[in-house]
């Protein structure tokens, strides 16, 4: 998806940790994404760190680290162009443009809405609900409602899941994430945490998938972005398609175990994102009660 080159970005918007040193043990769980399918995908593409408690040891949002501030996004991410141009200012672009959206559709809710805080980091980071290193790739707090993402986890997608990537694909990714966040002030994040491939997790997971269809079939209107190309639709939905249960299983492991998935089926996802690209209405993302 291509961002309007006039628009102008706020880089205030997204808080920039790379760089910075996070104290503490936190997670040590190595390194790459390979890590995470041992965990069982818990955390990638959707994961809610919450859902692990104290990690660490820390808590509390322990040892926010030291060491040097990024002001890439500060010097950099000025206008649509820069998006066009640059990863980071994409993310913030895009995580602009959902913010319009989301207030625009939670209009007349009787829940209020609120913006998440969005954080770039690099290596690891600590959060209320814990430290992680970014081999859990991108994930939502609840505790302190963050998104945090390692930019580094695009190149990973690519390199180590074969994904065809692309603007869209990470534009994706955030508004997956971002839907988390609205799950949670809508009171479906814990809706459901049973595993298997009609389970509570399963479900929350489509959902968010869902959520990001919704934004991507309205982000036009948010005035940020030009018109989907079905080159850029295809870069999500390929996203959603190597980071199914099933696939990741078949990699790994050689066999797929459907009473273990936690985020669905490539087929799965693939069918909720559409659903909300299409139908282009939240309502429609009631996954708890649809046949998934």
């Amino acid at each position: 998806m291509t961002f309007r080159r006039d628009v102008n970005l706020d880089p205030g918007r997204v808080q920039d940790r790379r760089g910075r040193r996070v104290r503490g043990g936190g997670i040590a769980i190595g390194g790459g994404l390979g890590s995470l399918v041992i965990l069982g995908i818990i955390l990638l593409l959707g994961g809610n760190l919450g859902d692990l408690g104290d990690i660490g040891g820390l808590g509390g949002g322990a040892g926010q680290g030291n060491g040097p501030l990024s002001s890439e996004l500060a010097s950099s991410c000025r206008t649509g162009e820069d998006a066009n141009d640059r990863r980071d200012c994409r993310i913030l672009a895009t995580v602009q443009s959902l913010d319009v959206y989301w207030e625009g559709a939670m209009r007349g809710s009787d829940r209020a809405f609120a913006q998440p805080e969005v954080v770039l980091f690099s290596d690891g980071v600590s959060t209320q609900c814990g430290s992680a290193t970014s081999a859990v790739g991108p994930f939502y707090c609840p505790v302190d409602q963050t998104i945090y993402l390692d930019l580094g986890f695009f190149d990973q997608l690519e390199s180590q899941f074969g994904a065809e990537g692309g603007p869209f694909a990470e534009e994706y990714v955030v508004a997956h994430e971002y839907g988390h966040h609205m799950q949670n002030l809508l009171g479906f994040l814990d809706a459901g945490r049973d595993a298997g491939a009609e389970g509570g997790a399963v479900r929350t997971e489509l959902q968010a998938d869902c959520f990001a269809g919704t934004w991507g079939g309205n982000a036009v209107e948010t005035g940020y972005l030009e018109p989907l190309t079905q080159e850029q639709i295809n870069q999500a939905l390929d996203a959603a398609s190597v980071i199914g249960d099933d696939r990741i299983q078949e990699q790994t492991q050689g066999q797929v175990n459907r009473e273990t998935w936690t985020h669905g089926s490539s087929e799965q996802r693939q069918e909720w994102f559409s659903t909300g690209l299409e139908r282009r209405d939240p309502n429609a993302c009631n996954t708890f009660d649809a046949d998934i």
